[in-house]
């Protein structure tokens, strides 16, 4: 369990073709790489501010 083959990834793009349309589907797509690219900046903005701040701090 946790893995999602390749089948299961037919049944979800099918479904997500029928619900949507063709026409919808790349908007939705870049929506979502451009919503995964801004996470991922804002997760190493955050592991960044802490390192600085374990650098910064002093040591017991």
């Amino acid at each position: 369990m946790g893995r999602i083959g390749f089948q299961e990834l037919l049944v979800v793009f099918g479904l997500a073709l029928l619900i949507f349309g063709p026409s919808k589907l790349p908007e939705i797509g870049k929506s979502l790489g451009k919503g995964l690219r801004e996470f991922k900046q804002a997760t190493r903005e955050v592991k960044e501010s802490i390192t600085v701040e374990e650098a910064e701090s002093p040591e017991k």
